[in-house]
């Protein structure tokens, strides 16, 4: 097919896709979708704060319908991921639901049939790349006008959102949220035999949806989602929106789940929540938490036990002493702080003083001497003063964090931060970045010199992304170790001898005949 011909054929193709939207205006089809099947999310955190009241139900009945069960045969799914672990758990969740209807997994953009962009609403560079990726993809849809594209994930949950692709993207195929991903099978029928944009997102939450089929990457370290949502309302944050109330797995599930996890080879398992350490505080019927949860997995045979994110308010003696146990309960404690500025955690609803915050480093650190902590912070907070600033870095330093995820200050529409008025410029929110970003190397550089001639265990994950004939892997408190070896040594535990330290990795020599296999 010469050019001339191309543009005909994709001339055609456009007329074709875009035949379901000509004789509807986009006023006309936002409100018809807000209608039918769309709930507006515009974030309000009164409403969100009495959801908190509904009742969650358990469904343990999830398969794929019959009418649907082949319909991918022969086909091919690709899923781009962005933001948290959660969004990539999720990805797990939508790619076993794909495999299941017989979709074959696809790294390549031309040879799918359908692409799904797997959303995230934490910070506007985030939703930037996203629209930016929509824009890439409709010179693709015009070329192959069966291609189904999907936006899914927090984005989706947020209606400013939803009405910006129904007004300027009426390439996209399919929008859906975060709660019924469980109905992403019927979502994929309406869009394969519809002729019309299919939009639904639930503001429901509050059911817990269990037996979902999960494509997990690899056969060594696991996600195991141990409850959904966040109650805990940031002013910054929109999160608690888009996800809904914390609502948690029953134990059993998730234990049973881990059991399943172990017979299959898994090395590592990572609990995971947007706000992991309040799990069971929803339970009526039991008294049930994070400690008492990783308690009963210390006694599974599993290597490696994490859990990702906790909150400082609910990180309860209970925990600290569990984890006290070691063992399989690694001491690599990631714990997001945001502001050393107690002035400003109390702008950010954080709900704990620069005070309380160093108590329970105190506990962690007496209870846990070796523990490694880790954290979160931002900067440039709405009318953050250089001497509260200054306060994050005291405490950054009092503290030892070995390592630090860093930001300037994202306001999201909707959220109580969003109102405030900002009279801190830009060019000092980025200098203050920067001079924070030169302690956390700093910090970071001289915990990883302790390792210089010591013994790691490295668990395994493959090849170094830099070098083929390297393998990667990571310690107990999460080091990432560089080393040659032999390839049959991925997907196990060996012992590494470190011969360079870096500022966020180490090199070494593996140790022969130390593989551990469990």
């Amino acid at each position: 097919m010469n050019e001339e011909q191309r543009k005909q054929q994709a001339q055609i193709n456009q007329e074709a896709n875009f035949d379901r939207i000509k004789n509807t205006s986009s006023d006309d089809m936002i409100s018809k979708y807000f209608q039918t099947n769309y709930e507006p999310q515009s974030p309000d955190i009164k409403k969100a704060r009495k959801r908190r009241k509904e009742d969650v139900q358990f469904h343990y009945d999830f398969s794929i319908p019959e009418d649907v069960a082949t319909v991918g045969k022969g086909k091919k799914f690709l899923i781009r991921t962005y933001g948290c672990q959660m969004n990539e758990h999720d990805t797990e969740v939508m790619a076993g639901i794909l495999t299941e209807m017989g979709y074959e997994s696809t790294s390549n953009t031309e040879d799918a049939d359908i692409i799904l962009l797997n959303t995230c609403a934490i910070r506007e560079n985030a939703e930037n790349k996203v629209f930016g990726e929509i824009g890439h993809l409709k010179p693709l849809k015009l070329e192959k006008p069966d291609l189904i594209i999907g936006v899914c994930g927090c984005m989706s949950q947020e209606e400013s959102v939803v009405d910006r692709i129904l007004k300027k993207h009426q390439h996209i195929d399919l929008i859906f949220g975060t709660h019924n991903i469980h109905r992403l099978p019927q979502l994929i029928k309406e869009a394969l035999f519809g002729k019309e944009m299919i939009v639904e997102v639930w503001s429901k939450e509050g059911d817990v949806i269990e037996n979902l089929p999960k494509v997990r990457k690899g056969k060594i370290k696991a996600w195991v989602n141990i409850m959904y949502g966040c109650d805990k309302f940031c002013t910054y944050c929109i999160v608690p929106m888009t996800r809904g109330k914390e609502r948690s797995r029953r134990p059993e599930d998730i234990i049973q789940e881990v059991r399943h996890l172990v017979a299959q080879g898994y090395q590592e398992v990572t609990l995971l929540g947007q706000n992991v350490n309040a799990y069971g505080k929803d339970f009526e019927d039991i008294q049930y938490g994070l400690g008492d949860l990783m308690n009963d997995i210390h006694k599974i045979d599993i290597p490696r036990v994490r859990f990702t994110t906790s909150h400082p308010r609910d990180f309860d003696d209970r925990l600290i002493e569990v984890l006290a146990q070691g063992g399989n309960l690694l001491d690599h404690i990631h714990l997001p702080v945001q502001s050393g500025s107690t002035e400003i955690l109390k702008k950010m609803n954080r709900k704990y003083s620069r005070e309380d915050y160093l108590e329970l480093v105190r506990k962690i650190r007496k209870a846990i001497p070796n523990a490694t902590l880790t954290t979160d912070i931002i900067v440039g907070f709405p009318n953050e003063t250089e001497e509260q600033f200054e306060e994050t870095m005291t405490l950054m330093e009092e503290v030892g964090f070995e390592a630090a995820y860093t930001y300037i200050y994202s306001p999201r529409e909707g959220t109580p931060a969003a109102r405030k008025t900002d009279d801190v410029p830009e060019d000092v929110k980025k200098q203050r970045l920067y001079r924070l970003n030169e302690l956390v190397n700093k910090q970071s550089a001289e915990s990883m010199k302790k390792y210089d001639g010591q013994t790691v265990k490295v668990l395994v994950e493959g090849e170094s992304k830099k070098d083929p004939d390297v393998l990667a892997g990571y310690t107990e408190k999460n080091k990432l170790v560089n080393f040659k070896g032999p390839k049959s040594s991925i997907g196990n535990i060996v012992e590494v001898e470190i011969t360079e330290a870096k500022t966020w990795s180490l090199n070494g020599i593996m140790v022969e005949n130390t593989v551990e296999v469990n």
